[in-house]
């Protein structure tokens, strides 16, 4: 796990753009760094930096592995060649967190033959497997790392090696021999890309902060983007991002072409999809087949998400997801006697609404694992909320995403480098009230009455849900768009554009986000579950995740995003995700004999979350008015006063909760924080 940097122009002046780029994310990477520059008539040179270790650079290595640092490097290390007349055109900057490999022979950027340069962020799983197919072609390797084996995988398949790829990874490959850049993403973008265009130069990161340090930068919003997330609270849907000029590479997505290619003028790449979701695919088998075939799959995820030449750890909420990996860990563990190791960390509340510490010791019991606890304090959150939001590149929907950065910064006070947890598996597994009108609706068009009647009357009694409002919604998904979107906005006052926001300051009329995304409650549960593994959900908290963790220098790995996992749960029927109520029931049914009973019977949902409610009602309003009138202030006339109603509504409780206050707040944090220009 690591961050990367990455230029390339017809002339790079100066190297101090690549280090202060580096630099930048050295969070995510202190174990180690390293530069490369290519010059246009192919010579290579190689710098170290400050966290560079020693060995790295001992004439002894250096005979092993070509590819360590000859010296360090200084703003001014590409100037020899630019006099020379012979230009630096490709500059690669890598930040190391060790955890394959974590010898010299891992040290990136990574050169192969003199041909082919990379720096990667991320894991490649099955990389051991591949190593030996590529072996059996006749290749040698002289390091144990994946990074060596995308080299060689590209060497050999080209950009189609990407297929071969079970991980989560995002990369910048150079061809110096056809001059050819190759920037790619997994499946379903566990690892950032950005790119950002300056003038003749365009550069690669893991982090939009990167770009920040380049000369010329502006930090500008884009206000569409802006809008989206006040006002529908989403954000990672399409490759804009919060700032303007700066892209995002999507999940499962890559770039190949030529330098000069790269280099043309215009502000986006022509970015292929290399991954393509398997929407056809359907599961023949029983019930209980799938079930088995669950288990199987998520404990050879977790299998080989346990490789690692480091601690590994993992997140417990106490919920279904985290505890069934937290259990199917432990039953690997043992089979290799060293269950013993196994460490668990978890954020737990004082208020018992928002406590989950029974579920967790429930598992922790069971398990015999060694659990560490960590209870979010909101003094601690206005402390360390302009930090959170600098590592975070934009702001976020609510504070849980607080309660987990105190998850991984307590993972990192016990010394482990890599934990695994529950992403992506309630996008798959209907895990959301979102996926109850979708099942609904789906028995309304297939006409299966009684098992609608059982199923409504199922999550009135599971979930407390409406059983009056679940009917007239299921019914509605009979009747014609227009008139659906009318009654919707009548009975559930949706507005798109609120009177605190100035739509004349934005500069565009507003418009309805989940009608140009195709997002409406006729789907099926499958549909959703596409939408939500493929779109902005999902992409928003592996956003979080990947931002919380590497700000305390952790890797944290996602078991339910092995696409093999994925796809056998996707092509399964609707009926083993939800039943009787009962969601996730294809996963309860899996892991019913490596589940503690507290957790297989459990339907209540949490997560990481703080209780954000009681802070702004109870302990703290005056607090979340000060933070308020300040986001107006900042804001400049683009978020009005009226605001300020919305919150004292929900303080006194003549409005429901909900996360809009802090998404303002958070929205104008995130302006003073980069200096953003409305």
């Amino acid at each position: 796990m690591c961050g990367i940097a990455a230029l390339f122009s017809h002339r790079i002046e100066s190297a101090a753009a690549i280090v202060h780029m580096a630099d930048t994310v050295r969070h995510r990477g202190p174990d180690d760094e390293g530069f490369l520059a290519v010059t246009a008539q192919k010579k290579l040179s190689y710098f170290g930096g400050k966290d560079t270790p020693s060995q790295c650079m001992t004439p002894a290595q250096r005979n092993k592995f070509s590819y360590l640092p000859e010296s360090k490097i200084s703003a001014h290390s590409f100037d020899s060649f630019n006099k020379a007349g012979d230009a630096v055109v490709a500059a690669l900057g890598h930040r190391r967190l060790s955890i394959i490999d974590t010898s010299p022979a891992g040290h990136q950027p990574m050169v192969f033959q003199n041909r082919l340069a990379v720096v990667f962020n991320g894991e490649i799983y099955n990389h051991i497997e591949i190593r030996q197919e590529l072996e059996a072609r006749g290749r040698r390797f002289v390091s144990q790392s994946d990074t060596e084996v995308i080299l060689q995988a590209y060497d050999e398949w080209g950009v189609a090696c990407l297929a071969k790829f079970n991980g989560m990874f995002a990369f910048v490959l150079y061809d110096i021999a056809k001059d050819d850049v190759f920037a790619a993403r997994d499946r379903f973008g566990v690892k950032p890309l950005y790119y950002y265009r300056s003038g003749e130069t365009i550069a690669f990161a893991s982090e939009i902060k990167q770009f920040t340090v380049l000369p010329g930068f502006t930090a500008q919003l884009n206000r569409r983007r802006g809008y989206d997330f006040l006002v529908y609270g989403m954000h990672e849907h399409t490759e804009e991002t919060f700032f303007e000029d700066v892209h995002l590479i999507g999940p499962g997505s890559y770039y190949y072409g030529s330098r000069a290619e790269l280099l043309r003028p215009g502000k986006q790449l022509a970015i292929q999809k290399w991954y393509i979701f398997p929407v056809d695919k359907k599961f023949r088998g029983s019930f209980a087949d799938a079930a088995h075939e669950f288990h199987a799959l998520l404990k050879d995820s977790i299998r080989l998400r346990l490789r690692a030449d480091v601690p590994v750890g993992s997140c417990l909420s106490g919920g279904l997801d985290s505890s069934s990996i937290v259990c199917v860990m432990n039953e690997l563990l043992r089979e290799q006697g060293a269950h013993s190791l196994q460490k668990t960390f978890s954020a737990c509340a004082k208020e018992k609404a928002f406590d989950e510490r029974e579920f967790i010791d429930a598992v922790v019991k069971h398990t015999g694992v060694q659990g560490h606890y960590v209870y979010p304090q909101l003094t601690d959150l206005f402390k360390i909320s302009d930090q959170l939001l600098w590592h975070q590149d934009q702001p976020y929907g609510s504070t849980s995403i607080f309660a987990q950065w105190n998850v991984f910064q307590l993972a990192h006070k016990h010394n482990v480098k890599v934990m695994l947890d529950g992403q992506g598996a309630d996008e798959q597994l209907g895990g959301y009230a979102a996926f109850f009108m979708p099942w609904l609706s789906s028995l309304v068009r297939s006409f299966r009455w009684l098992k609608l009647v059982k199923e409504a009357h199922a999550l009135n009694r599971i979930h407390g849900v409406n059983i009056g409002r679940l009917s007239w919604f299921a019914a509605n998904t009979l009747l014609p768009m227009p008139v659906r979107r009318y009654l919707k906005k009548k009975l559930r006052g949706v507005t798109m554009a609120p009177d605190w926001l100035n739509m004349q300051r934005m500069g565009f009329e507003p418009y309805d986000l989940h009608r140009e995304l195709g997002v409406t409650t006729s789907y099926s549960i499958r549909e959703l579950s596409h939408t939500m593994l493929t779109g902005s959900n999902l992409q928003m908290l592996l956003h979080y995740e990947d931002r919380d963790s590497m700000a305390h220098s952790v890797e944290s790995r996602v078991p339910f995003l092995d696409y093999r996992l994925v796809e056998h749960v996707y092509s399964l029927p609707d009926s083993y995700k939800i039943h009787n109520g009962q969601t996730k029931y294809v996963l309860r049914e899996g892991l019913k004999d490596v589940l503690p009973r507290e957790i297989y019977n459990r339907n209540s949902k949490l997560g990481f979350a703080t209780p954000e409610e009681v802070w702004v009602r109870n302990d703290a309003p005056d607090v979340f008015r000060k933070r308020m009138k300040r986001a107006v202030e900042v804001a400049d006339g683009l978020i009005g006063p009226q605001i300020m109603q919305v919150l004292d509504n929900q303080i006194s409780g003549k409005a429901r909760f909900d996360f809009l206050p802090w998404r303002v707040i958070s929205f104008a944090d995130w302006i003073r924080v980069f200096g953003v220009k409305i």
